[in-house]
């Protein structure tokens, strides 16, 4: 079942307004893959980027999360699919990997991105020695974080109406 999709309220705390807008923007995601079969799922609709499917996408933004939130910010090794230097993009191969399971993974991801979240100053700054974007506060990279997941909901919007034609605001 996907999150609810809804707005933070009007009046709220900048800490509560930005996680608001972002797991907005995750339930968002989720929506997008409803009632999808795993073959389109995994079906690529635009001839120069083979690796943008519905699968991928949801992959990579589950690896987003992960570089962002527990590399970036608390300094753990850099490991995983965006790490690997030998392929371009392989984050987003997911050949055989069904929706349900990257979709469950990427949502664990995101309430571990959440507590780490709540667990820290807003103005405390990443940690890891090795990348030089470690240096922006958790603000910053909550902020791009709604930047980064709503631009890939769009790219899930365009896709899943090529697939199968349905489209929704959200």
């Amino acid at each position: 079942m996907a999150p609810p999709r809804e707005r933070p309220p009007f009046a709220a705390g900048e800490r509560t307004q930005l996680v608001g807008w972002l797991d907005l923007q995750r339930a968002i995601v989720h929506y997008k893959c409803e009632g999808l079969a795993d073959e389109d799922a995994h079906r690529a609709v635009l001839p120069g980027s083979p690796l943008m499917t519905v699968a991928g996408v949801v992959s990579h933004l589950r690896w987003v999360e992960q570089s962002w939130f527990e590399v970036l910010f608390l300094g753990r090794p850099a490991d995983g699919p965006p790490f690997d230097t030998s392929r371009e993009d392989a984050d987003m191969m997911v050949d055989g990997v069904p929706l349900g399971q990257l979709l469950a993974e990427y949502e664990r991801q995101c309430a571990m991105s959440n507590e780490i979240i709540a667990a820290h100053s807003l103005d405390e700054t990443g940690r890891h020695p090795d990348f030089r974007s470690a240096a922006a506060s958790l603000r910053w990279m909550l902020i791009h974080m709604v930047e980064e997941t709503g631009r890939h909901a769009g790219h899930l919007d365009v896709i899943r109406e090529l697939l199968d034609g349905r489209k929704g605001y959200y």
